[in-house]
């Protein structure tokens, strides 16, 4: 991925505070905890659920079972929103926009079953069948969940928003 083309955000009013970078700003995606998807259903209705994630290879990545409701919208709408960040009064809130797309490709889905692993200390042991995600309990020597979908979202815009001092836009 090349650089963005980054800019300050004056829509909002005058900014106390620069540009936050993009390797700040890739800094809160790699390390976020949490995330908020927001998809549309059929009918035009917003749907938003919380959600961990990874960012590998310059895109957030995210699994979804077959029924869920943010995989039943993505059939319909690739589009999404993944919110992370503060939600206090100081501190970085990152806003990133894209298309979801499905990683069936076994070798992509090793590679990001390891870094799940790795990023949440084991937390997430994730394998990988048949192009799904599986969580496996090692010590139970079972499967936990099955058919995990895997998503992929390559940011085309990243807002980020540090709180009372500038808004930042990453345009891809």
């Amino acid at each position: 991925m090349s650089e963005p083309i980054t800019n300050l955000n004056t829509q909002n009013g005058v900014p106390r505070g620069g540009v936050t970078s993009w390797e700040e700003t890739r800094r809160v995606l790699e390390t976020a905890e949490l995330f908020w998807i927001s998809t549309v259903r059929a009918d035009g209705r917003p749907h938003v659920t919380p959600l961990v994630a990874v960012w590998h290879d310059e895109a957030i990545h995210f699994t979804a079972t077959e029924t869920a409701q943010k995989t039943v919208n993505l059939r319909g709408n690739p589009h999404v929103i993944l919110t992370t960040g503060c939600n206090q009064t100081e501190g970085l809130t990152v806003v990133l926009e894209g298309d979801a797309v499905q990683i069936t490709d076994l070798a992509a889905l090793e590679r990001l079953a390891s870094v799940w692993a790795t990023k949440w200390n084991g937390s997430w042991p994730y394998q990988v069948r048949n192009g799904y995600f599986y969580l496996y309990d090692e010590d139970e020597q079972k499967v936990l969940t099955d058919s995990n979908l895997v998503f992929s979202v390559k940011p085309t815009k990243v807002f980020t928003y540090d709180i009372g001092r500038s808004q930042t836009r990453h345009q891809f």
